[in-house]
């Protein structure tokens, strides 16, 4: 990477990172895009550059960060599977699930900041681009692992809309509020439900 394509990098990073501190301490309605670019040392009129709003840069930021979790937990799955059995299609997407959901358990600021401001249409964008370099096509990841487990799937973006939308929505409430029950409680009933959704979602004919 050539020093202008690396400076460009480092500001966007810095107004990602800014941004994000500003929307998880003060909210994105009562946060500016002069308070983003002040605090990341960047010219106002250089955010627009990189950005076209401030929903835009939340947007990327919900994308980013969503896309992390399920990097993080692609990896954990293919260190468990090095000394593990082959495990079933059902059973790695619950293990992602779990994987995921105890990172938000650990980090509820995170948490509060993807389910207050996360939609399908946010999330097919994580799913589709990537912010960084570091971020993983996710979309072609759960395509190959449908490939490698063998199993057929019925509209498998439909699948993981169903999934996604009840992780999002249970989670949230179990880990800040537990309700209905803390989120150790939850787990056997939402893992049970995403197998559920799962097999609806099967072709065995």
């Amino acid at each position: 990477m050539g020093k202008i394509e690396s400076n460009k990098l480092q500001k966007q990073t810095s107004l990602l990172n800014t941004a994000f501190h500003l929307f998880t301490t003060k909210g994105v309605n009562k946060t500016s895009i002069a308070e983003i670019s002040k605090e990341a040392g960047i010219a106002k009129g250089t955010f627009y550059l990189y950005f076209k709003d401030k929903y835009d840069i939340r947007n990327k930021l919900i994308s980013h960060e969503s896309n992390k979790l399920f990097q993080n937990a692609a990896e954990a799955l293919e260190k468990y599977k090095e000394t593990h059995q082959t495990l079933s299609f059902e059973d790695q997407i619950v293990f992602i699930v779990g994987h995921i959901v105890n990172i938000l358990n650990k980090n509820r600021t995170l948490l509060t900041f993807i389910s207050k401001n996360l939609s399908w249409g946010i999330f097919k964008e994580a799913l589709e681009m990537k912010t960084s370099d570091d971020d993983i096509d996710f979309r072609q990841a759960f395509y190959k692992l449908i490939s490698q487990t063998g199993i057929r799937i019925r509209e498998p973006e439909i699948m993981l809309f169903m999934i996604t939308e009840l992780v999002s929505s249970t989670c949230y409430n179990s880990i800040l509020f537990e309700e209905p029950v803390g989120i150790d409680g939850l787990k056997p009933y939402l893992y049970s439900s995403i197998r559920a959704i799962i097999k609806s979602h099967e072709i065995t004919d």
